[in-house]
């Protein structure tokens, strides 16, 4: 849902769409330097990676990280399809493997959707709870 444009990369007027969204208006210096954080292109992998780095280090507070997510959210739900093919597809590849075990830590209901707030709270507690 970030990538505005399909291409597989988060880049600039993805961001500055995103935050768009979320009712922030992001400058260029803003929008760089968000860039600038990644190690490489800005793919949904690198995103999780910065997300947990995020996580780790504090930066961000949870408020932050919570309107980044929400991105991804379509009526308080996740479509579970739309994410396995996104670790299956972009970036650094999730193995089948990886994708089963990644979307078995989540709770997916009857018609294939995870509550975005469960995802959202997972990442902020760094799945310690429960």
């Amino acid at each position: 849902m970030m990538d505005k444009d399909q291409d597989g990369i988060l880049g600039k007027e993805d961001l500055r769409a995103t935050w768009d969204q979320v009712g922030k208006l992001a400058t260029d210096a803003e929008l760089d330097a968000m860039l600038e954080e990644a190690t490489g292109p800005v793919n949904f992998t690198q995103l999780l990676t910065l997300f947990a780095s995020r996580m780790g280090g504090g930066a961000d507070d949870d408020a932050t990280v919570r309107e980044a997510f929400m991105a991804f959210d379509d009526n308080g739900k996740i479509d579970s399809k739309v994410l396995k093919h996104a670790l299956s597809s972009w970036g650094d590849k999730f193995t089948p493997k990886e994708v089963a075990d990644a979307l078995d830590s989540m709770d997916i209901d009857k018609q294939g959707f995870i509550n975005t707030e469960d995802v959202i709270q997972m990442l902020l507690s760094g799945g310690d709870e429960e």
